[in-house]
Formats: structure tokens, sequence, C-alpha cells
């Protein structure tokens, strides 16, 4: 059997694509929300299946993978978040680069000798690596027009990952694939496909919420956002902060928004983009509280407790001093 793991968010869900692409098979989905990186727990693989990891780093699934590759599992891994210790075993095929302008599905197009490239392209602007998207284009020979679709098809599908649970997300990502990978030419899908007019409607109207809220404190490096306890702060929480980042390429930005209720003492979901000009930092800061990590240019903390808010701020200006 064949398993293919990937995140819920535009990176997973193009890699994939053009894996499959490539090399269309039957296989077993696994996926969830954009946060859910510890997704191998939830393979029950045999010795001689395969599995595919992409665009969900290896330290988060440490144990199952081991498991996995003793039981004589073939597992093959794209991915561009810090790894950890990669294993060294006859089982495990690592494409893993970590570089700030790096992103999984360029990863899977390197591999792919640019077959699919397109789709690299829709994934890079999803995440937020807008010259790395322009540079991998250049020899597609898109007009600006089509660059700018391309921006927008990315964009869409990377917001529909964002969500506390399954529930806050138009389409559940398994789904979403299946609707995408119907489609070689991305222009097609955007303009055949109910599912990315979905998207494009709830994107626009969740950015027009979360460009109403004030920033909880600005300064010349940075600004921290708190959003509310609502369905559309969470879907927006991460495409919002990559548009400021855009807009502000020498701030650093972060998003705190309120999860759901029900938690004890309340907590709230971090997303943090490293300053365009200087992409570095955002993984060191979230690492330093518990539930943190991510790449260097764009990181997050799972559950940060609302005690610990003024702890944060004060830490995230330190990373970036005016």
């Amino acid at each position: 059997m064949i398993y293919d793991a990937f995140n819920g968010d535009a990176d997973g869900i193009c890699a994939l694509h053009q894996l499959r692409l490539a090399d269309p098979v039957e296989s077993t989905l696994i996926t969830g929300v954009k946060r859910d990186i510890g997704l191998l727990k939830q393979i029950d693989a045999v010795a001689g299946d395969e599995v595919n990891a992409l665009d969900i780093a290896v330290e988060k699934n440490v144990v199952p993978l081991a498991a996995m590759l003793e039981k004589g599992v073939k597992v093959r891994w794209f991915d561009h978040h810090n790894p950890g210790e990669l294993p060294v075993h006859a089982n495990f095929q690592a494409n893993i680069d970590t570089s700030a302008d790096v992103c999984t599905s360029l990863l899977v197009d390197r591999y792919l000798a640019g077959k699919y490239r397109i789709w690299a392209v829709a994934a890079a602007f999803g995440d937020n690596l807008h010259a790395a998207a322009r540079i991998a284009a250049e020899p597609l020979g898109l007009s600006g027009h089509q660059l700018e679709q391309l921006r927008e098809l990315g964009e869409c599908l990377n917001y529909n990952g964002y969500g506390d649970s399954l529930a806050d997300l138009h389409f559940h990502p398994a789904e979403l694939y299946r609707l995408l990978h119907g489609y070689t030419d991305p222009f097609d899908f955007m303009r055949e496909s109910a599912a990315f007019q979905t998207l494009r409607a709830g994107y626009a109207a969740d950015m027009d919420n979360a460009r109403a809220c004030k920033p909880a404190e600005t300064r010349a490096c940075g600004a921290v956002f708190i959003l509310p306890d609502a369905a559309w702060a969470r879907r927006v929480s991460g495409v919002y902060a990559n548009d400021l980042a855009t807009a502000y390429p020498e701030r650093a930005h972060a998003m705190l928004t309120r999860a759901p209720g029900g938690h004890p003492g309340g907590h709230y979901v971090v997303s943090v983009r490293a300053p365009l000009n200087n992409k570095s930092g955002a993984d060191e800061l979230c690492k330093r509280f518990e539930t943190g990590g991510g790449r260097k240019a764009a990181a997050g903390i799972n559950v940060l407790p609302e005690a610990r808010i003024p702890d944060f701020v004060a830490a995230f200006f330190d990373a970036w001093p005016s």
C-alpha cells in the first residue's frame, strides 16, 4: 500500500499534485489543517508499504518514522522545515532543504526536473516566497497577468489550510487535493472549478475582517495583532501575516488568534513572519515557547497561554530590535 502524507496548505497540496502527475498511483491520503504536521502516527504501515511525506517536519514524526523504517516500510521525504537529526537507514530517502527561499513544491519541482513547474510557482506564491516564485517562473514565459493569477491561486489554496480544526476550513485538504488533481493546467482549475470560486470569495471576506483589526502594538521593527475567537480569524491569520509581510518588508509580524472556548485559562495560536528584508529568526523566537517551531522566515506557536502574551511580545521585539 502507498500512503501520501502531506501538509494541508498550498505547498503540501501542490507538492503532492506534481508528484502524482508524474507518477499516477492509487494512494491513501493523510492530511489535516496546516498545523497538523504529526501525520505519520495516523499511518498503520507494514513491511513493503511506501510512505511519501511532503511539507511536514521530520522532527515532529520521529517516533512513528523510526518504527516504520524498522518494520521495512520505505519512506520518501520532501520538506523545507528544520528536520532535527535525520535517520540513517536504507529505507529512508530525504529531499530536504531549509534555505529561506525554498518550499517543498520547489523541491519536488527540482526532483522532477521542472516537469510540472507551474504548480510549484503557485505554491511558492502561497508560501509568501514571491521572489522565488518569479525566478522559478522565468523559463515558463508567463505574462504578468498569469503570474498574478498564480499568486491568487497559491494564496487561496494556502488560506484553506488554516484553522483550529477541519470544521474551520472551507474544504478538507484531501478533498481540495482531489478536486485540484483533475487539472494539469492551473488556469483551467481557476476558470472551471466551483471550489476555487468558494475560496476566492471566502478569502476576500475574511481579509476584509482582518484589515479592520488594529494592531495591539506597532514599532518600526514590527507589529503584533491580537485576533478574536472566530472562524474567520483562524482561517485568515497566516495569510494576513503574509500580506502584511509583503506590504511592510522591513517589519516582522505576529498574529495571535484566540483559540476556541473551552481551553483552561484560554490560549492563543501564534503566526510569526520575519521581515522579508531579513528572513531569519522566526523559528528561533517560536522555539523559545513550548509547542513552537517552524522555519527561519515563518514560524508559529500552537498553544500560547494568555498569561504569557507579555512574555511573547517582549521576546518578539527583542528578536527584531529597532
